[in-house]
C-alpha cells in the first residue's frame, strides 16, 4: 500500500492521478447544461448504501469512474448561470490551484514548525484584510472555517472581554458565574441564525439575544436598538455586544453602521460587523461607500468563499485590538509552549479556535497575485449590478412582488395570481415552484419566509448569470406555480 503515499517514489503517480481527475472535473464542467440533475434522494441514497467500503477499487481511474455515478454526474453545480441558490459563488481559476498547491503539501497552520511560509502568508493576508477595514495598526485577526465560526469566535472574544471589564470595574469581588447570566447581544431579526446558537453554546443561552425589529429596507431599526440598550442598563444588566450585518442572508441588507458604532459605544458595547456575504464591497472599486462605518468595529467577519469568488473554506475573523485574541490563548507544552511567544515564534494556534487547520489562506493569496484586488471587485460589482436591473424585471412584471430593493445582489420575491386566492395556497404554490424547479434540474433558487409567508430567492453571484437567465426562471416558476394553482383548485372546487 505504499505505493499510495504521496512521497519522492511516487511523484510521477501523483501527477498521472490528479491530472486524470482534473480532466474529469474540466469536461464535467465544459459539458453542464443544467446546474443539477434533478435526481431525487430516494433515487441516489440506495446506490451510494450498496457500496462496499471493505472492498477497494485499488485503481484512480477505476475509483473516478464510480465517482461519475455517485457524485459528479448528479453534484450542484455553482458554476451554472442558473443557479441561483443560496450564497455559493463559482470560484477563479487561481484559487483552484491555490487549493491544489496546499492539499498535496498540506501544511498545518497552528504552528510555525508545520507551517513555514504559510504562517507568514496568512499573517500578511489578514494584514491586508484589516488594511481595507480600517481597523488600524493594532489590529489582527485568524482565518477560520467559514462566518458561523467567525461569529461565535468574535462572541467569544466579547463574552470575555465585557467578563473582564465589568469585573474589574465592580466595587466587591464578582465571580465571572454571576456576570455571564446578565450578559446580553443585541442583534437584527434579520441577523444570521449563527449569533443566536453562538450564545447557547457561550452558555449565554438563547435568551441572552435580543432581536431587534428591522426597518422597510430590512435594516436594524437604531431608534429601537438605543430603547433597548437604555432597558438593559435600566435592569442592571450589561450590553455583551451588538452585532450588525453587512449583507443579511435573506436579504442583503447593510445595517447603519456609523449609528451602530456609536451607539455602541455609548454602551460601552463590543461591536461585531457580521459582513461574511458583504465583505466583497472591500475590494467593490465603485460601492466601498457602502461599508462606511466598519472601521469603528472591534471585529469583523468575512467570508472569502462568498463574495471573493473562493473555494470553501475561506473565512477569517479581524479584530481591532490584537491583545483582545488573549482570550481564546492556551499554551500546551507539547505544541505551543510560552517559551515560544518570548521568542517571537509566530504560531497561529494562539489565536485560533482549532487546532490542526488548513492552508486555506494559500487560495486568496493565489487570486490576489494573479487578479488583484480590482479584479476580485469588479466582479462582484457585475452581481451588484445584475440585482438591480433584476429588481426592476421582477418589480415590473405583475406575477410577482418583490419585497426590498437590494443593497448587494439578492431578491426575494413571491408569485402572487390574479383574483382571490387563499393566503395558504399562495404559500404551498411558492413552495411547490421552487421544489418543482429543483426537480426538474433547469434552475436552483432559495426560498426562506418573510412576516410568516413563503417567498423566494435569487441570490446572485455569478457574473455570468445574465437579465435573460433572470427572466427564464421567472418564468419557469411561474408556470409550476399556475400548474400548482390550477390543480388545488380543482380539487377545493
Amino acid at each position: 500500500m505504499r505505493q499510495h503515499l504521496l512521497n519522492e517514489t511516487t511523484a510521477d503517480l501523483y501527477r498521472r492521478s490528479v491530472t486524470e481527475g482534473v480532466a474529469r472535473v474540466a469536461a464535467k464542467i465544459a459539458t453542464t447544461e443544467r446546474p443539477h440533475t434533478g435526481v431525487s434522494v430516494d433515487e441516489l441514497a440506495p446506490v451510494i448504501a450498496g457500496i462496499d467500503l471493505d472492498a477497494p477499487l485499488e485503481d484512480a481511474a477505476a475509483a473516478l469512474d464510480e465517482l461519475e455515478d455517485v457524485y459528479l454526474r448528479d453534484a450542484v453545480y455553482f458554476h451554472h448561470p442558473r443557479y441561483l441558490g443560496h450564497l455559493n459563488c463559482p470560484v477563479v481559476i487561481p484559487a483552484v490551484l491555490g487549493e491544489a498547491v496546499l492539499s498535496a503539501v498540506n501544511s498545518s497552520l497552528d504552528t510555525w514548525d508545520q507551517s513555514i511560509g504559510g504562517t507568514l502568508i496568512e499573517r500578511r493576508l489578514i494584514d491586508w484584510t484589516a488594511g481595507r477595514i480600517g481597523l488600524g495598526p493594532g489590529a489582527d485577526g485568524i482565518f477560520t472555517s467559514g462566518g458561523s465560526q467567525s461569529n461565535f469566535h468574535a462572541l467569544l472574544l466579547a463574552r470575555d472581554e465585557a467578563c473582564r471589564i465589568v469585573m474589574k470595574n465592580s466595587t466587591g469581588e464578582l465571580p465571572k458565574s454571576e456576570v455571564l447570566p446578565k450578559l446580553r447581544i443585541f442583534t437584527s431579526e434579520a441577523s444570521h441564525f449563527s449569533v443566536k446558537k453562538s450564545a447557547a453554546m457561550l452558555g449565554l443561552g438563547y435568551e441572552a439575544v435580543i432581536a431587534v425589529p428591522v426597518d422597510r429596507n430590512r435594516r436594524m431599526d437604531t431608534s429601537v436598538l438605543a430603547l433597548e440598550l437604555e432597558n438593559c442598563a435600566r435592569e442592571g444588566l450589561f450590553p455583551m455586544a451588538v452585532v450588525a450585518t453587512a449583507g443579511t442572508t435573506d436579504f442583503g441588507s447593510i445595517d447603519p453602521l456609523p449609528e451602530i458604532a456609536r451607539l455602541a459605544a455609548e454602551h460601552s458595547a463590543w461591536m461585531h460587523v457580521d459582513a461574511a456575504y458583504g465583505c466583497g464591497l472591500l475590494v467593490s472599486p465603485t460601492r466601498r461607500h457602502l461599508l462606511d462605518g466598519i472601521e469603528h468595529a472591534d471585529s469583523v467577519t468575512v467570508d472569502y468563499h462568498k463574495s471573493f469568488f473562493q473555494p470553501v473554506s475561506s473565512s477569517a475573523l479581524l479584530v481591532r485590538d490584537r491583545d483582545t485574541m488573549k482570550h481564546a490563548t492556551y499554551h500546551a507544552d507539547y505544541l505551543n509552549p510560552r517559551r515560544m511567544a518570548q521568542e517571537r515564534i509566530p504560531n497561529q494556534v494562539d489565536k485560533s479556535i482549532q487546532t490542526t487547520r488548513r492552508f486555506d489562506a494559500l487560495k486568496l493569496w493565489m487570486t490576489l497575485r494573479v487578479m488583484g484586488a480590482d479584479g476580485i471587485g469588479s466582479l462582484f460589482d457585475e452581481v451588484v449590478d445584475l440585482a438591480a436591473a433584476g429588481w426592476d424585471l421582477i418589480d415590473a412584471d405583475p406575477r410577482f412582488e418583490v419585497v426590498v430593493k437590494p443593497q448587494i445582489s439578492t431578491l426575494v420575491f413571491r408569485y402572487v395570481p390574479e383574483g382571490e386566492v387563499r393566503a395558504d395556497l399562495v404559500d404551498e404554490a411558492n413552495l411547490h415552484a421552487r421544489k418543482a424547479l429543483f426537480a426538474s434540474g433547469e434552475a436552483v433558487v432559495a426560498g426562506t419566509k418573510v412576516d410568516g409567508r413563503q417567498y423566494l430567492k435569487f441570490t446572485l453571484l455569478n457574473p455570468q448569470t445574465t437579465t435573460a437567465d433572470i427572466t427564464a426562471v421567472l418564468d419557469l416558476l411561474a408556470a409550476h406555480a399556475e400548474q400548482f394553482l390550477g390543480e388545488s383548485l380543482v380539487v377545493h372546487s
